[in-house]
Order: structure tokens, then sequence, then C-alpha cells
């Protein structure tokens, strides 16, 4: 598989983190810089959000729910179930940072190109990675309450308010000016896609900054490390097997289901890393590096799968056309004879 420019890129800012960490005030600078940001990115989001959409797409309620179950009662049920691979596969900061994994919302715009690659249902992605996006605002923080406890930086209702005026605040903002900038955005959707990448990078360096600082990159032996990937290996083709099958299982279309499956499979960097800084404090890069390192697999491999899928709708179309063409040009006897016999060629 070719690697992708941008995960080379998040690797060069862990390792430019790891060289040169921001330390005092240009810790500080960082580290609202990149709320900032982050912030942008979301108001970009409810910008590109046609309302429209996003009424209409409410009535196919059903994906909707099976994508939202996936990503906050599957994956949750999952990582609660990792715990027993403590201390023999992961250490107790790694599970954690691997359980507050499970907890976070869908992807966005990944799970957006990946169903269009694959000849999907596109408007569905959209509405269902929005709506998981709006509903981890409050759902996380809840959840990382609930099975994180004081692990996850004595959680408070101070700490749902920061993220809603992170993520939530900005998100509105943009869906209540689409009717000014919508146009712009639409238009300039691949420079500003820079902004959505480049807003990651810097929340990334930021937390790596902080772990150096810190000093707690020493607990995370190579070992360690290959058992948090294999950990994860499992746990999305656990994810990617059951959200496509379980779709299938529920009568979903081919278009659903592979909006349900790069939906309902994904974890967002974008919504988890802003998350984890309000929740973990101090400790959030360690806690984020079991988001990093998913995120980035799940990238590889739904690209391969989103190319297998539009290939075998490519294989589809070709069949279902050529099987036109003979049936067009059948005399009408012998497609009479075809039909009276059953023997038609699709």
């Amino acid at each position: 598989m070719p690697i992708d420019p941008y995960i080379l890129l998040l690797l060069g800012t862990v390792g430019l983190a790891a060289l040169l960490p921001a330390r005092g005030t240009a810790s500080d600078v960082a580290s609202g810089a990149s709320t900032a940001a982050i912030a942008f990115l979301f108001f970009l989001y409810g910008a590109r959000l046609s309302t429209r959409e996003a009424l209409d797409g409410l009535k196919h309620w059903r994906l909707h729910v099976t994508v939202l179950a996936c990503t906050f009662v599957v994956f949750p049920l999952l990582g609660l179930a990792a715990r027993g691979l403590v201390p023999v596969f992961l250490t107790h900061p790694l599970y954690q940072g691997l359980l507050f994994l499970t907890l976070v919302p869908s992807t966005i715009q990944s799970s957006i190109a990946f169903t269009s690659m694959a000849r999907g249902n596109v408007p569905a992605a959209i509405c269902a990675g929005s709506f998981s996006s709006l509903v981890g605002i409050v759902v996380t923080p809840l959840l990382a309450a609930a099975v994180l406890g004081s692990s996850a930086g004595g959680f408070s209702a101070d700490s749902v308010v920061k993220i809603v005026l992170q993520l939530l605040v900005p998100f509105v903002a943009g869906q209540v000016l689409r009717r000014w900038i919508g146009g712009f955005v639409t238009r300039h959707k691949k420079v500003l896609g820079l902004v959505d990448r480049g807003s990651i990078l810097l929340v990334v360096y930021t937390a790596f900054s902080e772990g150096m600082v810190q000093g707690i990159w020493h607990q995370v032996s190579p070992l360690r490390l290959a058992g948090l990937l294999a950990v994860e290996a499992v746990l999305l083709a656990v994810m990617l097997a059951l959200t496509w099958y379980g779709a299938k299982a529920l009568r979903f279309g081919r278009e659903d289901r592979i909006a349900i499956q790069f939906a309902g499979s994904k974890k967002s960097l974008a919504s988890g890393l802003p998350m984890a800084s309000v929740l973990f404090g101090a400790h959030a890069s360690l806690a984020v590096l079991p988001l990093m390192l998913f995120h980035q697999m799940q990238l590889m491999v739904c690209a391969v799968i989103a190319k297998r899928r539009a290939h075998d709708a490519e294989a589809h179309d070709t069949g279902a056309d050529a099987s036109d063409a003979v049936t067009a040009s059948a005399s009408p006897s012998e497609s009479r004879t075809a039909v009276g016999t059953g023997t038609r060629s699709d």
C-alpha cells in the first residue's frame, strides 16, 4: 500500500515535538493556537454542512441509529472487554488511552471520502459523521466519566462546557453564517482542507510536546507499543466486520452498508485530541497515543477497502450493461424462449 504523505507529516510532527518540544511561553502560545485551530475547523464543518441535507438525513434514522450504536455502544463495550489484556499486552496508562479511543465520535471528512470512493450513500455519510460529532460533544465526556473515572482528569461540568465552547459553538456559528459563506467554503474546499490537516498537526505537536516535557514517553517500551498496535488491529478488524455484516443482517442496501461501515468503524482525531486535552490535562499526550495510531491504521485499511468496494461496483455495472446488451440484441423468439425457460443471463 502506498504511504499517505499526511501520515509522514504526522510522524514528522511527533519527531519535531520530541526534538524541539514547546516549553514555557512557547507552550502557552502553541496551546492557544491549537485551541483556536480546532475551533476554526469545526466552524468550517458547520459552514460546509447543508441544513437541508441534515434535515433530509434525519429521515434515514435507522442508518444513523446504527452508526451511533456502533460508535458509542459497541466500541466502548469492546474497550471494556480489553481490560483483560492488562498487564500482559498493555500497561494501565495505554489501556486508559485505548478505552478513551473507543469513546470518541466518528470521523466526518474521511467517512465521506471513503464512502464516495466506494460508491456508497454519500449524503448518509455526511449526516452520520456530523451527527456523531455533535452527539459526541456531550456523550464522550459522560462516557469518560462513567468508565474512566478519576483517570480522566477529574471530569466535571466545567470540562463539558469547555468542550462545547471549543467544538459545538463554532459548528453552530458556521451553520448560522453558511448562508453568506457556504458558497465560498464550497468553492475553496481543497484550500480549506489544509486547515483541516494543519489544525490536527498543530494539536499533535502541542500534545506531544507536553508529553516530552513531562517525561511520560519513557513509560512506553517498543514491546508495549507493538502490543498496542496488535490490539488495535484486532479492534479495527472486528468493527469493520460487524458494521458490514451487521448492516446486512439489518437488511440495509449496499450503498447504506458502505456508509455504515466507514462511519461506524472509525474514530475522529479532530474531535478526540481537544477532548483529551480537556479531560486528561498534562497526561493527554499518552492518552491520545492509541487514538493517533488507530487513526492512521483506519485510514490505510479503509483506503484499500474503499478501492475494493469501488472495483466490485464497477464489475457489477459492467456485467449488468453486458446483460442488457445481450437481451436487447436477442430476437423476439429468443427472448420469449429465455423468459419461458427461466435462463435469463442476469
